[in-house]
């Protein structure tokens, strides 16, 4: 019954509620997928090439992501990369523990599109 269920919302429901209900699992705020913009010297020189740099959620996949920068900034986003960044150890005086670890996702617009990060005066 469960799948029957869940046929009838796949052939009900549009596309963005399908990324919405398959991407976040559970999450209902949109704007926790997305945490920051990540700026080092790659990630500004990135910019150059309109490809911009966003720590995310680690359980976010690119169709959610895709979706949530398309959202946030209304633009027209070309393709999503992503890498998962390893735990790094950290220690305080003799207590050992770990950082905590995040996802960077970078953005890549369509030409005629771009993200305004710093305030120009």
């Amino acid at each position: 019954m469960a799948i029957e269920a869940k046929q009838d919302l796949v052939t009900n429901s549009t596309t963005e509620n399908l990324l919405v209900e398959r991407s976040f699992r559970g999450q209902n705020d949109l704007l926790g997928i997305v945490k920051y913009p990540i700026l080092t010297e790659k990630t500004i020189r990135l910019l150059e090439q309109n490809q911009y740099s966003f720590a995310v959620d680690p359980k976010a996949d690119k169709t959610s992501i895709k979706y949530v920068i398309e959202e946030l900034f209304d633009v027209k986003v070309l393709s999503v990369n992503t890498s998962t960044l390893p735990m790094k150890k950290r220690r305080v005086g003799k207590f050992i523990g770990k950082r905590a670890q995040y996802k960077r996702a970078i953005v890549t617009l369509a030409p005629e599109n771009s993200i305004t990060l710093f305030e120009e005066e």
